[in-house]
């Protein structure tokens, strides 16, 4: 079986570079899953899924209803449909991880039935994988819609507001009322923390493990397109996020 992890927080706190950054060091082969409409990770990990005649799952579902709703494509089932469709037009395949997209809403509505769909899906997907990644969207909603329900590693990547501290929190609360179970549950720094700030978090009483360093390195990738999984071996962030890992025993 493989590793679940899962990265939260609210948004613009680092949740994409951070699991683009621990990508680099975890056991390959490695399930990427990128929640977040703004599709961040794809673009930290230099990927672009269009260009290859690739989509997200939303795109496929939505494809599928406008079919159906035509009276064209196979008479099966949507779900049917769905799953081999994600296999062949999701599924993005590089050296040491694949990744698929949820991607962003194209009509009305909530993401229930392409959460649904990915929750289906996720267990034969990921079956030949030694750790599943999930790169969460901004805020809490996506634990409630529980894609994920038994969670090896949950982090928490956090900036130094009082919101993000009250975020500590709420995470717990809602994982415990909708019956997510998580073996682990760590705290991490972003670069915005200074030493008074990452002293306060370290006295909270949770499990911190580590600051991720400031890069300058990271943005001029990020700006370039270029990605994370390139940066030196000596990069600040990537060293930071190694040592955070070791101390959660990941590797």
């Amino acid at each position: 079986m493989p590793r679940k992890i899962v990265a939260t927080g609210r948004g613009g706190t680092g949740k994409s570079t951070f699991v683009a950054l621990i990508s680099r060091y975890l056991k390959p082969p490695l399930f990427l899953i990128d929640l977040d409409p703004d599709l961040s990770l794809a673009d930290m990990l230099g990927v672009d899924i269009h260009s290859e005649g690739k989509k997200t799952v939303s795109e496929v579902l939505y494809d599928v209803i406008e079919d159906r709703q035509r009276g064209q494509g196979p008479q099966v089932s949507v779900n049917e449909r769905l799953e081999s469709l994600i296999w062949s037009y999701c599924l993005h395949e590089d050296v040491g991880f694949d990744l698929i997209i949820l991607g962003t809403k194209e009509h009305e509505g909530c993401y229930c039935f392409p959460d649904h769909l990915l929750k289906k899906t996720i267990p034969g997907l990921a079956k030949n994988y030694t750790h599943i990644i999930i790169d969460s969207p901004a805020g809490l909603e996506h634990l409630n819609r529980k894609i994920v329900s038994d969670i090896d590693d949950l982090f928490v990547i956090l900036d130094p507001s009082e919101k993000s501290m009250r975020h500590i929190g709420k995470v717990r609360d809602i994982t415990e009322a909708v019956g997510i179970h998580y073996n682990n549950f760590y705290l991490v720094a972003n670069y915005m923390f200074d030493e008074e700030a990452e002293k306060y978090l370290q006295l909270k009483g949770e499990n911190y493990v580590g600051k991720i360093a400031y890069d300058p390195n990271v943005e001029e990738y990020n700006l370039k397109g270029i990605s994370l999984l390139d940066l030196p071996e000596d990069s600040p962030a990537c060293l930071s996020v190694l040592n955070l890992l070791t101390g959660a025993k990941l590797v």
